[in-house]
């Protein structure tokens, strides 16, 4: 067995289809997948009948934008196996996927004021079926050039950072909620690369919450990552999950499959 926990399709701020991602995993050996797009399960329904069409077990999984509003900092909860209808998930995900939308708007707006000519309805037409438009959206109608180049993170940059005319951010969910929304509705919660967002403080007082698991394999993360990942774990009888991150050309450069889930087979046996 093969899994890859964390994908993304074009239902969030993944550039490749469901059909696409599966298609790349399939080749590439994956018998295990979860899409986590963030903050949303529309396409839960898709995924799953494509999984039982290409023979793949998936698991269902979803991203929360989560904060942690004692350090002031960004925490990402992943939640694995919850129950189809998620309604507790949805019903504290659908603010942040309304304040994403009403800003992303408000970013094209400022764009435009500095000699741009973006059109809103057609950055909602090519993100569909995301119904919610993600910067990777607005800077694919920007520029041609790859996500990884000099030229897309200068763009990228100017536009959205630090003094930026389109910077700033929403207002996310409390971590703690995430946790449990996700725990409510029978599922797993995992806090996602805690080494990309220095999430590490946070874990045992989630745990308190309902934590389930921590991520330990992701592109981003050190041997250093692995080994604090690894201590709390064992310490508080956690989880390890894993995976890529895939967002295809919207994202690093990076194959479906090429980042694992650890201790496969009793991991995913407790996330079923």
């Amino acid at each position: 067995m093969k899994a890859d926990l964390h994908v993304h399709s074009h239902y969030s701020d993944g550039s490749d289809s469901v059909e696409e991602v599966m298609k790349q995993a399939k080749a590439n050996g994956v018998t295990h997948l979860s899409f986590v797009d963030h903050d949303t399960v529309d396409g839960l329904p898709e995924i799953i009948m494509l999984g039982e069409k290409n023979g793949m077990e998936v698991i269902p999984g979803i991203e929360i934008s989560a904060y942690d509003f004692k350090r002031e900092r960004k925490v990402h909860v992943l939640g694995f196996h919850y129950r189809p209808e998620a309604v507790h998930i949805q019903a504290v995900c659908q603010p942040i996927l309304n304040r994403r939308q009403q800003h992303s708007l408000w970013q094209i707006e400022q764009i435009n004021t500095v000699g741009y000519e973006l059109d809103a309805e057609a950055i909602l037409e090519t993100a569909w079926p995301s119904k919610t438009v993600y910067k990777q959206h607005i800077m694919s109608h920007l520029t041609k050039a790859d996500y990884s180049s000099q030229a897309y993170k200068a763009l990228y940059k100017r536009l959205f950072k630090h003094e930026g005319v389109a910077s700033g951010d929403i207002e996310y969910l409390d971590a703690f909620t995430a946790v449990e929304a996700i725990v409510a509705d029978g599922g797993i919660a995992v806090v996602a690369h805690p080494g990309q967002l220095d999430s590490y403080d946070i874990i045992p007082e989630l745990v308190e919450a309902g934590l389930g698991g921590v991520e330990r394999n992701h592109p981003d993360h050190t041997d250093e990552d692995y080994q604090k990942v690894e201590a709390l774990a064992k310490r508080y009888n956690l989880v390890m999950t894993g995976g890529t991150d895939y967002h295809g050309s919207f994202g690093a450069v990076v194959e479906v499959g090429s980042c694992t889930s650890p201790s496969l087979r009793s991991r995913v046996q407790e996330l079923r």
